[in-house]
């Protein structure tokens, strides 16, 4: 089995978390950091949320470093109205103990990919500032990574922050803009794949799957969550991995709910994850793709240019199918695995 080593760069909230849970559980994924910035929730906030997650998974190994407070050009916003006031929904992690690097984001982009050029997968699942910081510092970054994925973006799809943007792209702009004008020199081959709004509303977690993530991790009480639950329900089952992805997504269930769009929850990080791992599990259409910073109405739409109109040569790959119900029965099963290992891990600290 192949190993792919990924700098993972995250806005952690809900779906990040469990993008993160996924990257961890995955034999095949060796996470060389992890860099946090400003979206879902502000960069501290997102840095303890890394930090949390990694150590109840006993993973302290891995690199967390900080980016930037905010925005290229632009005041952050953040939206703890879908995410919890941390980040992670009602889940209440322990507070980690050990820190974060003494190295920015930016310098940790420019610096692993120097040390190993050619060889690390990026991902990126919140806003594209650090890349952005990392590419002004540094133009031969681009040219350095195996591959870019990102999750961003809506082309022939609504927006679900403004009717044209996308939450990541739109939170800054102009950081987008700048990296896929950056990644715009390196080969084709090697071009940003891009899982916009498009494929990632597709990936639909229901209450039945949480069910099943209890169940075959052996936890008891086997974890139901429903629509009817009183709003100060907690999860009492016993694995702690189990305990607080729960906690987090009812959050997000309920978010999803409130908004009409059913008892659910979007996993549009975890699937950009496992694209970075396997590129194969989706189909993808070649464009040029570009931002708006300027439009008044359309401010952070992603436009893709399918057929050369801008006489600009593509620079992404844009995922356009994939099959859910495959994936979500992948991520359950290792999610799973990993609660299963941290489970017996504290049964024998507890002992």
């Amino acid at each position: 089995m192949e190993t792919t080593s990924l700098i993972v760069d995250v806005d952690t909230g809900i779906d990040d978390s469990v993008a993160l849970l996924y990257l961890l559980a995955r034999d095949d994924a060796d996470v060389v950091a992890i860099l946090s910035t400003a979206g879902n929730v502000p960069t501290a906030q997102v840095a303890v949320n890394n930090l949390a997650w990694l150590e109840l998974c006993g993973r302290t190994d891995i690199e967390v470093a900080v980016g930037a407070d905010g925005p290229l050009s632009s005041p952050l916003r953040t939206t703890e109205d879908t995410h919890g006031p941390q980040g992670i929904g009602y889940a209440v992690l322990p507070h980690p103990t050990h820190r974060v690097s003494d190295r920015s984001a930016a310098q940790a982009w420019i610096d692993l990919t120097r040390e190993r050029p050619g060889e690390l997968v990026g991902l990126v699942t919140g806003p594209l500032t650090n890349l952005a910081r990392a590419v002004r510092a540094d133009p031969e970054l681009p040219g350095r990574l195996r591959r870019l994925v990102v999750m961003g973006g809506a082309f022939e799809y609504p927006g679900n922050t403004t009717p044209v943007a996308e939450w990541n792209v739109s939170v800054d702009p102009e950081a987008a803009a700048e990296v896929f004008a950056a990644f715009s020199s390196v080969p084709q081959d090697r071009a940003p794949i891009v899982c916009g709004l498009d494929v990632t509303e597709r990936i639909i977690l229901r209450p039945e799957h949480l069910h099943r993530l209890g169940a075959l991790t052996g936890s008891t009480p086997v974890e139901t969550v429903g629509p009817d639950d009183d709003p100060s329900t907690r999860s009492t089952t016993s694995n702690p991995v189990v305990r607080h992805v729960s906690d987090a997504l009812r959050f997000y269930f309920e978010f999803h709910r409130d908004h009409g769009q059913g008892f659910i929850a979007h996993l549009h990080d975890p699937f950009a994850a496992a694209v970075a791992l396997d590129p194969g599990i989706a189909r993808y259409r070649r464009a040029t793709v570009d931002v708006e910073t300027e439009g008044r109405i359309t401010r952070g739409q992603t436009v893709a240019d399918w057929n050369g109109l801008w006489g600009r040569p593509p620079n992404a790959w844009i995922a356009t199918d994939t099959d859910p119900d495959e994936f979500l029965d992948d991520l359950i099963r290792r999610v799973a695995g990993l609660a299963r290992l941290v489970g017996a891990d504290r049964e024998r600290t507890d002992r």
